[in-house]
């Protein structure tokens, strides 16, 4: 629901104006407005309340929910007007600012961002061992962290049966060489295999060709061996000291290659639909700011942590010039192209085969893979739309600001063509998947349309006082509402905890309010408990300047719940007995803040966030509202202050 919070800003800005009085009204509203051009008498219907559009009276009097002055619903006799348009005038469009976008096929991306954390590539760990027993008489490489590469000398061994072994070579050579002299050939052959599984038996723990050579060569023994790097790469771990006595496989040292790291990130239960293997995911960490680095999908675990809710997933990225550090926080981006049937749809993956343990490796064709010789598979298999379909399902999309959704209703306005006066008309629409900035449009609409993008609700106000199809009333003749009459605003859309409709005067209520809440949360980020405490103190006395008089009954209803436990979660944060307390409490008051944006929005500049960090209390999860995307963990302060990721924007 991008920018739809943010809309309400405008499209309380009729209602408002309808308060001021029924001339307001009839500005806006062709029906009666030419009666009266016409010199012919409009018949009063019913009286209505400009703020409670549901309020349908057969005489005069005051609003039962807000005590303004009910006004005339007129209509004109014998009228032809649509019942499912209205009408306005010029100038009424512009004081209405009303704008249109046109209803086209393009294609759909889906935003799906996670938090991570970059650990080694297990397939790039390496062990060195000692090949024969002894004892350690020198570490050359003495500590954790150094790069070393494939040759360099580790440590010396000391090993009895190294120098017996040396010793049995010798005696082969000696007894060898006699035979050359005098002896059967049988005997002279057994020698020689003698001599040659002592040399193998040596190569094999570890002493080299050159060394082996030299013993020959001198006709005496050495009794260290120095044990190479098989492998080059990060020292991570040394698991000996000299003087250790070590048996034959003990490990010597981990060695890491580093030229390739592992991510592993959590996708949110919601997201996991736009998810797919072999996908490109961007990178950002914290130690980079504006780089990216680049990764595939690797591996989707199958199955849900039902704590957090959250899938885990492994990216493969390169790192050749080792930027990226395990235990490093990322940020990642997967961009999902979506179709018209709402499956993922990437060009460039359409049509190929690819590796499904290496998501690197792919290919035009049927083939196998060049590092572990596995067969390819289709990228359809993995869940990706073949080239084909991608070409044929350019989705039809609108704006996400043009739907009025409640419920499982979905409502637009479209522009008629060709009218004298600006004319929209409702339009009920089945949508399909939400991406970013669009909505899918299944079926309601036709490319080149043009639906009403700002001022939609504003419309749609109108729309309700005349007891026309709107947002809150399906239609005339519908099981909903009576014909011709308003909708009484209480079938699908409530208790949805979707938004509700509010006037600005109360939206800029909830600034005070608000303003206490981001300096309570700016305060536990920086773990200053009495700060934050001191702060919550004020929440009574916000709550105090919204006017909840100028709500209707659903929306009145609904903030008399969230009032309550905005006050109750902040007095308990003011009570507790510390900060661990404390933020037990604000999450609980978080929660209610959240659900006081979605519903009624806020009336301040820029945008507020909702973020959500799984390792909050004790990996339970839990999310909270900021005022910018740079994550400040209230719950986890400098112990994790960047554990977050946005999840939505008010």
């Amino acid at each position: 629901m991008k920018r739809v919070i943010a809309i309400v800003a405008i499209v309380v800005a009729l209602v408002a104006g309808v308060a001021i009085g029924y001339g307001v009204r009839s500005a806006l509203v062709s029906v009666g407005h030419e009666g009266h051009e016409n010199g012919t008498e409009a018949r009063v219907q019913w009286w209505t309340c400009s703020m409670h559009p549901q309020v349908h009276e057969p005489e005069p009097g005051k609003c039962p929910y807000c005590g303004m002055d009910l006004v005339p619903v007129k209509e004109e006799a014998g009228a032809d007007t649509d019942p499912r348009q209205l009408v306005m005038s010029k100038a009424a469009k512009v004081l209405a600012e009303i704008e249109t976008a046109p209803v086209v096929r393009k294609s759909a991306v889906k935003t799906v961002r996670m938090v991570g954390k970059i650990e080694y590539d297990e397939t790039l760990l390496s062990y060195i061992a000692a090949w024969v027993p002894g004892r350690i008489d020198r570490i050359y490489v003495d500590y954790t962290g150094i790069t070393v590469r494939k040759g360099d000398h580790m440590v010396q061994l000391y090993s009895p049966e190294l120098v017996s072994t040396q010793e049995e070579l010798l005696q082969a050579i000696d007894r060898e060489r006699k035979l050359e002299e005098s002896g059967s050939a049988d005997a002279r052959r057994m020698a020689r295999s003698v001599r040659v599984a002592t040399e193998e038996r040596l190569r094999l723990w570890g002493v080299s060709a050159g060394q082996i050579e030299e013993i020959k060569k001198t006709g005496s023994t050495v009794d260290h061996l120095t044990i190479f790097a098989p492998v080059g790469g990060v020292v991570i771990k040394k698991h000996v000291s000299e003087g250790a006595y070590v048996k034959t496989g003990s490990r010597l040292y981990t060695i890491a290659d580093l030229s390739k790291v592992w991510i592993f990130l959590d996708a949110y239960e919601s997201d996991i639909a736009w998810v797919r293997y072999g996908q490109e995911v961007e990178i950002e960490a914290e130690a980079y700011k504006g780089e990216t680095f680049k990764g595939r999908i690797a591996f989707i675990e199958p199955f849900l942590n039902e704590k957090t809710h959250t899938v885990r997933l492994r990216v493969n990225v390169p790192n050749l010039e080792g930027s990226l550090k395990p235990g490093m926080f990322v940020h990642a981006t997967v961009r999902a192209g979506v179709a018209a049937s709402g499956r993922v749809v990437d060009p460039a993956m359409a049509g190929k085969w690819i590796c499904p343990m290496h998501p690197e490796v792919t290919s035009e064709e049927a083939d196998t893979c060049r590092i572990c010789e596995m067969d390819l598979v289709t990228t359809e298999s993995l869940g990706y739309i073949s080239a084909d379909e991608a070409d044929a399902e350019t989705p039809l999309v609108i704006p996400v600001t043009a739907p009025l959704i409640t419920g499982k209703r979905a409502v637009v306005y479209v522009e008629v063509p060709g009218a004298d006066r600006p004319t929209y008309e409702f339009r009920e629409v089945v949508l399909g998947a939400h991406a970013d900035e669009y909505y899918i449009v299944r079926s309601g609409l036709k490319e080149g349309e043009k639906v009403v993008v700002y001022g939609n609700f504003k419309i749609d106000s109108q729309m309700q006082i005349l007891g026309r199809p709107s947002m809150m009333s399906p239609g005339v003749g519908d099981d909903d509402g009576a014909p011709g009459a308003p909708g009484d605003g209480s079938s699908e859309g409530e208790g949805t905890g979707g938004a509700v409709q509010a006037p600005a005067d109360f939206r800029k209520g909830l600034s005070s309010l608000l303003s206490t809440y981001i300096e309570a949360q700016a305060a536990l980020a920086s773990d200053d408990d009495e700060k934050a405490k001191a702060a919550l103190k004020h929440v009574s006395h916000a709550l105090e300047a919204v006017d909840m008089k100028l709500l209707d009954v659903e929306a009145h209803t609904r903030w008399m719940r969230l009032s309550k436990s905005i006050r109750s979660s902040a007095s308990e944060a003011v009570d507790s007995a510390g900060i661990v307390d404390t933020r037990r409490a604000f999450a609980l008051l978080s929660d209610a803040v959240m659900e006081t944006l979605t519903a009624f929005g806020h009336a301040g500049p820029g945008h507020f966030y909702e973020l959500f960090c799984p390792m909050a209390f004790d990996g339970k999860g839990a999310s909270w509202v900021q005022r910018t995307e740079e994550t400040a963990n209230p719950y986890l302060g400098a112990e994790m202050l960047e554990c977050g990721t946005v999840k939505r924007e008010f």
